[in-house]
């Protein structure tokens, strides 16, 4: 007969926040319906039921968390995230409380034993390794302490019930090892699902980035456009004006000087409309896919290393013209820079026109994918070279990532290999590539 009531802790509001915090008020709110579930339990078992129960050292357990819950109250007021120490602290005390509660109700013979893994679920999902291997470390010594000493569990009447020996161990052997396997899995889930929101956020951030520059150039060359035909006018009139006006007029110098600023200007404006930007490329004017690939892979050249650009099954027309798109850009720009880095002597880019759509192939001479990660490539935090070239060139595996998540947000399908002579192989394919004219 169960003996007393605890909420479940639900870690959805407690998402966790940089660094493994978890969110203060989550947590007030949780003991309180701790202590509700607490002390509806003790007064129906105690009052209604009959069970004789040591209440007062119950109720005390349950004052002190209700003591806790007000003080952590106040003091959190203005501080709505708990750091790993002080969340860490929090849930021990939840541990501790249950214990006692369940030690003076029967241990782990009572069935809301299996309760006291609810901190532990909270503390493997939102803090970090070290506070997680405690309080699993924690939570065992709990459960051990309980198979070894605890209050009978109260039975109305005279009637008591013992469990054999071996099945208290058995009852003990399974909460262990539940406590062991929810702190080591859900650690490993929750730890993937934040280096994964992390990774996400910096593909956003580089498409964000990639849109401001794309904005930026298109704006600068537009206001070339615009103001091209004022200043225009503005030198024809200067011109007129300085050839009604004597040499040795007292007008003549300031002419000359709004000449000179009004042909500098126009040298500016010509000099944006030609490159509105280093990252964009032309917004306005189509052109070439390859044209547009040696440009994404301009700033990644490095000396010895060729580029070649082979077109194949290009339409009998003629190749469509491209648009510039950020995703497309940055996507394949990674991809590119991954191979330059990696090649020896040569970096191909196969562009395919085959109906339908269009597939751009990149493959480089180098080391190539260890076959044993080709099937993880796309993860974050997954680098698909060598230990060594990760350590030298800075590679933390979110490269190729990012890559993937831009093109496919191009409508990309990217798939990855290695080539039959050796060297890596990148493919993205579009059944309705949005970039071609």
């Amino acid at each position: 007969m169960p003996t007393l009531a605890f909420s479940p802790y639900l870690p959805q509001d407690a998402a966790p926040a940089p660094g493994g915090r978890v969110h203060a008020r989550t947590l007030i709110m949780i003991r309180w319906v701790a202590v509700a579930g607490q002390l509806v339990t003790l007064m129906t078992l105690g009052y209604l039921l009959g069970f004789e129960l040591p209440m007062a050292h119950a109720l005390a357990a349950v004052a002190a968390s209700v003591l806790l819950n007000i003080y952590a109250a106040q003091r959190l007021a203005h501080q709505p995230f708990l750091h790993n120490r002080d969340a860490w602290l929090y849930l021990a005390y939840d541990m501790l409380q249950l214990t006692l509660l369940l030690f003076l109700t029967g241990g782990l013979e009572n069935p809301f034993a299996v309760l006291m893994l609810a901190p532990l679920l909270v503390a493997a999902s939102t803090l970090s390794l070290p506070a997680v291997v405690g309080l699993t470390g924690l939570t065992i010594a709990c459960f051990t302490g309980l198979s070894l000493h605890a209050l009978p569990l109260p039975w109305p009447g005279d009637e008591g019930v013992m469990l054999p020996p071996l099945y208290r161990l058995g009852i003990w052997s399974a909460l262990v090892l539940s406590a062991a396997f929810i702190g080591t899995y859900l650690f490993q889930v929750a730890e993937r699902l934040r280096s994964l929101s992390d990774a996400l956020t910096a593909s956003e951030a580089a498409l964000a980035r990639a849109q401001r520059i794309s904005a930026v150039g298109a704006l600068a060359a537009a206001a070339a456009h615009e103001l091209g035909s004022p200043l225009g006018t503005i030198a024809v009139v200067a011109k007129e004006l300085a050839r009604d006006i004597p040499a040795d007029s007292p007008q003549a110098e300031d002419l000359q000087l709004l000449q000179s600023q009004v042909a500098r200007c126009r040298d500016i404006l010509a000099e944006l409309a030609r490159h509105p930007d280093e990252a964009a490329g032309d917004t306005f004017a189509p052109l070439p896919l390859a044209a547009l690939v040696e440009t994404i892979a301009s700033p990644y050249r490095k000396p010895g290393i060729a580029l070649v650009i082979e077109t194949e099954n290009e339409p009998e027309e003629g190749a469509p013209g491209v648009r510039d798109i950020p995703e497309v850009i940055h996507g394949l720009g990674n991809i590119l820079q991954n191979a330059m880095q990696f090649a020896r002597t040569t970096v191909r880019v196969t562009i395919d026109w085959t109906p339908p759509g269009v597939q751009i192939t990149v493959a480089d001479d180098g080391p190539g994918f260890p076959p044993g990660l080709l099937s993880r490539l796309g993860e974050p935090y997954v680098s698909g070279r060598t230990s060594t070239a990760r350590q030298t060139g800075g590679n933390m595996g979110l490269g190729v990532f990012i890559a993937q998540t831009l093109l496919e947000k191009s409508g990309a399908v990217v798939s990855y290999g290695n080539g039959r002579q050796g060297g890596a192989k990148v493919a993205a394919r579009w059944k309705k590539p949005n970039f071609v004219l």
